[in-house]
């Protein structure tokens, strides 16, 4: 940060995430930079006539801060709900519902796009006042955003979290004058589209890497370690030829499943024991339900994923976990779920409410060695996994990194810790 002058002067303002701001610069409710913040429309299923793009929040692109138009969603709009609520490029949305136990709701964007639209009912439009720039705002609640200042105006913790808008807007922000707040928004979106440009570069490796992992260990599961030996056909499309000496049979004979447990979260008691959801190790307990070392898949939520669990532990009810592995190794076992992974998602779409049922996954084919081989595939498989893990996990260090400077550079140019009033972005070559 130091390539960037300070300004000459400062003040003091008494506001914790604009502690210090240029001299000239003013400070006051973020609402006086916005002409009106109106909540969206969901309206009804698309009919032909009356239907509009509807802006959900899984259109945010965060990374950028503006609209994504890779999967927009039509809805059948009346002209009574549409007046005053069609967008028009510059204008802020602000997610007013949403969020998750990972995620704040509270997230602003900029709408971009020339086309005709709404937001959704989860969604508050914000008009930008004359004089503000639109660009210049969008980073300063990205600011307040990482600085969980939105935090204390969530109405609801669990669950679905709503933000109440008229609280968040009367929290205080910084105003430059407008041709600053303009060179201040062009500086960043000429530093966040290079940072972005490196994120997504490490993110193509980062899938390169899991492709080669998946096929790593698909081809261990099918095909063994010897590249010599006699195959046959499985009969199974996701098999493919199998080693002559190995069992082709049902799922439910390599592993069996049962339904998890239900745990309220004021019944849990924090302690030692991995409470398993359906993405993963998401908490602890005091007490088990389940023996390990075992597998967990979800049920619900997450589908297609498999957790080994080491240790005794509690699957919850949104889960699958294994309650027999009929003598195998349970690693062996958790490395051959893998290849059934797009079974699993493929028979979660069969019903309204996506979910996996053990009945429909029991029947399904797999294929196993025998249990000394299945001990040297897992030695083998854990060595290269091992390594390709410690890959990933360096080029998610990377991204970490690209990802603390983008912030750190949005946070010192949106409070004035940085002078940018000189800054002309590089003419292209």
């Amino acid at each position: 940060m130091t390539r960037y002058p300070a300004y000459p002067e400062y003040k003091v303002t008494g506001c914790d995430w604009f502690p210090r701001i240029p001299a000239h610069w003013q400070i006051d409710r973020a609402k006086w930079s916005v002409s009106s913040c109106q909540n969206g429309v969901w309206g009804s299923e698309p009919e032909g006539d009356d239907d509009l793009v509807c802006i959900r929040v899984a259109d945010f692109d965060r990374q950028s801060l503006r609209i994504s138009t890779k999967k927009l969603t039509q809805r059948s709009i009346a002209e009574k709900e549409r007046r005053n609520r069609l967008l028009v490029r510059g204008d802020l949305l602000l997610e007013k519902s949403g969020g998750g136990e990972q995620q704040l709701v509270g997230s602003v964007v900029e709408f971009d796009q020339t086309f005709p639209a709404v937001s959704s009912n989860f969604i508050a439009k914000m008009v930008v006042k004359e004089g503000m720039d639109s660009r210049f705002l969008v980073y300063t609640h990205a600011h307040l955003y990482a600085g969980r200042v939105n935090f204390r105006s969530i109405k609801q913790t669990t669950g679905i979290q709503n933000l109440d808008g008229q609280s968040y807007l009367d929290e205080e922000i910084a105003y430059p004058p407008l041709e600053e707040q303009d060179n201040i928004a062009r500086f960043l979106d000429f530093k966040t589209a290079q940072i972005d440009a490196l994120i997504a570069k490490k993110n193509a490796l980062l899938d390169k890497l899991a492709e080669k992992r998946t096929a790593i260990i698909s081809h261990a599961v099918t095909k063994g370690l010897d590249p010599s030996v006699q195959l046959k056909d499985s009969g199974a499309t996701w098999l493919g030829k199998v080693p002559n000496h190995w069992q082709v049979l049902q799922l439910k004979f390599a592993v069996t499943f049962q339904r998890g447990h239900d745990l309220p979260a004021d019944a849990r008691i924090e302690g030692e024991v991995p409470l398993v959801s359906s993405s993963g190790i998401s908490s602890s307990h005091d007490s088990a339900i389940a023996k390990g070392p075992g597998i967990v898949t979800g049920r619900y939520g997450t589908i297609g994923k498999f957790t080994y669990v080491e240790s005794d532990y509690w699957p919850l009810n949104t889960t699958l976990y294994s309650i027999n592995t009929h003598g195998n190794n349970v690693k062996y076992l958790w490395f051959m779920m893998h290849m059934l992974s797009d079974l699993f998602v493929m028979e979660s779409k069969k019903g309204a409410v996506p979910g996996v049922d053990r009945n429909d996954l029991h029947p399904v084919l797999t294929v196993l060695p025998p249990k000394s081989e299945q001990d040297e595939i897992v030695a083998r498989l854990e060595e290269v996994t091992s390594n390709l893990d410690r890959q990933a996990e360096q080029i998610t260090k990377v991204i970490d990194r690209l990802q603390e400077y983008k912030l750190t550079l949005t946070t010192n140019a949106v409070t004035g810790a940085i002078d940018l009033r000189s800054f002309e972005p590089p003419r292209p070559t």
